[in-house]
């Protein structure tokens, strides 16, 4: 299924690598908001017994997709499984093995961008949302930030961008 998407040009504007920041940038966004809902006490009581356990437990799931598109940033990047593992604390092969399926599917998903839903007519994106739409991801990521005071642009203004010759050509939805 090579058919093209509405978002193709768009996101041919930005090299891989920038795609794979954009999404671990996302996955951050979720550590961070999910991090903050354990913060304030005040709704302590309407929670049940064990909700902040599970809110827990949700951090650590975030965290894990978090370090994951970590992995996927830095191999476009082009570090090296020994660099990697060294602060994953474990063996190159094993931090090779632990990630390889997750690398395979972001390697899959730019060749097959999507794919279609069990009715045939709705197309399921492959890639995660903030590589499959970068515009979107820079203007929400810029904005998260800004509101954080973290700075303005601090998401875009570094992203390394594709030169005009590896863009694709415009495509019309």
């Amino acid at each position: 299924m090579t058919e093209t998407t509405p978002y193709d040009a768009d996101r041919a504007r930005f090299t891989r690598q920038a795609l794979a920041r954009l999404v671990l940038c996302d996955h951050a966004v979720d550590v961070a908001d999910a991090a903050a809902g354990l913060v304030a006490t005040e709704n302590d009581p309407d929670t049940g017994p064990g909700g902040r356990v599970s809110q827990a437990f949700q951090l650590v799931e975030l965290a894990e997709r978090a370090l994951a598109s970590a992995v996927i940033y830095e191999r476009e990047r082009g570090a090296s499984w020994t660099e990697i593992a060294q602060y994953l604390g474990i063996g190159p092969g094993e931090a090779e093995e632990r990630f390889a399926a997750m690398l395979e599917g972001w390697d899959t998903a730019f060749e097959v961008p999507y794919r279609l839903d069990e009715t045939g007519r709705k197309r399921i994106p492959q890639l995660p949302t903030a590589a499959y739409d970068p515009a979107w991801a820079c203007e929400h990521l810029d904005r998260w930030a800004y509101v954080r005071r973290i700075g303005t642009n601090a998401v875009s203004s570094a992203l390394v961008m594709a030169t005009p010759q590896e863009e694709l050509p415009s495509v019309t939805p």
